[in-house]
């Protein structure tokens, strides 16, 4: 019986998500813990924030005091491609957070029109690292946000397409700088990032080109409103450069809902609009994660 990848990626988070509800060492290691929600879920690139934009927050539960992280696994469901992305990151007492995340692009049909055969999948690897400089998400000033730094390395599986496109290089590196406040009066979560970056389509179609190859910045917004503890909506806002010739890059939006199903474990459901992605337009469509974390 074939089984959907993306199934199947789900299906190896719930068993992690079970897992990760067993009493052993991660409570040991906890000490406490955050408040529902406030660590944010996985993003696609495998780093601690919103679906599509990353925040200051540090993955895992684990307070100062302790060593978290968590999994995840994402499917977006696009007209002409199936997207999954898995990954994994630690969380070091709320302070240093290491990540990685493996990202696939099914072309379905629409890879024999790009002349790569039907069903070929773009493949990246994304390694991240991210640090806490000052403030918190929830405590303390109550106008201080919580402010962190990071960097992406993104490596390309496709060297042959990445240079068929018109890409500098099928590897890159990001740099940013987050900034997220939870206003607990308002029940309201704020988040601003500037990216430096010349990926093209995150990555997935290299970085820069013959004649733009420099790191640009970009905007990543968020903003969620908390109906509960369990529930929040909200929407997410990410700029991208342009830099190939053959097809117009846009900017990416979402509208998400997240529900926390147990203090371990988060699904978020979502409604994105990834505009043109190598000429194939208005890609629009569901996207689905879910978390484990500890």
């Amino acid at each position: 019986m074939n089984v959907h990848p993306a199934l199947r990626t789900l299906a190896c988070l719930i068993g992690l998500a079970a897992l990760s509800n067993l009493p052993a060492h991660a409570q040991d290691l906890r000490n406490g813990g955050k408040l529902l929600l406030t660590n944010g879920v996985s993003t696609i690139e495998g780093s601690g924030g919103g679906g599509l934009a990353t925040w200051s927050t540090i993955a895992g539960n684990a307070t100062q005091e302790g060593i978290g992280g968590s999994v995840h696994g994402t499917i977006i469901e696009l007209p002409d491609y199936n997207w999954t992305s898995y990954g994994v990151s630690l969380g070091f007492f709320d302070r240093l957070e290491l990540s990685y995340a493996r990202q696939n692009l099914d072309t379905i049909d629409i890879g024999t029109a790009l002349g790569l055969g039907r069903g070929y999948t773009l493949n990246q690897d994304v390694f991240g690292a991210k640090l806490k400089l000052a403030g918190d998400v929830v405590y303390g000033d109550p106008l201080m946000p919580q402010i962190a730094i990071g960097v992406q390395h993104k490596r390309s599986s496709d060297d042959a397409v990445v240079a068929a496109v018109g890409a500098a290089s099928p590897h890159g590196t990001d740099f940013y700088i987050s900034a997220t406040k939870l206003f607990l009066s308002h029940s309201l979560l704020a988040n601003a990032t500037v990216r430096f970056t010349k990926a093209n389509q995150a990555g997935l179609l290299g970085f820069g080109s013959a004649t733009q190859n420099s790191h640009k910045p970009q905007f990543e917004g968020s903003i969620a409103y908390q109906f509960s503890r369990r529930f929040v909506v909200g929407g997410e806002y990410r700029t991208k450069p342009d830099n190939l010739a053959i097809a117009r890059e846009d900017d990416w939006v979402d509208l998400f809902a997240a529900y926390a199903l147990t203090r371990n474990v988060t699904v978020t459901a979502a409604y994105v609009d990834l505009g043109s992605i190598a000429t194939a337009e208005k890609q629009r469509g569901a996207f689905l994660s879910l978390q484990a974390a500890f």
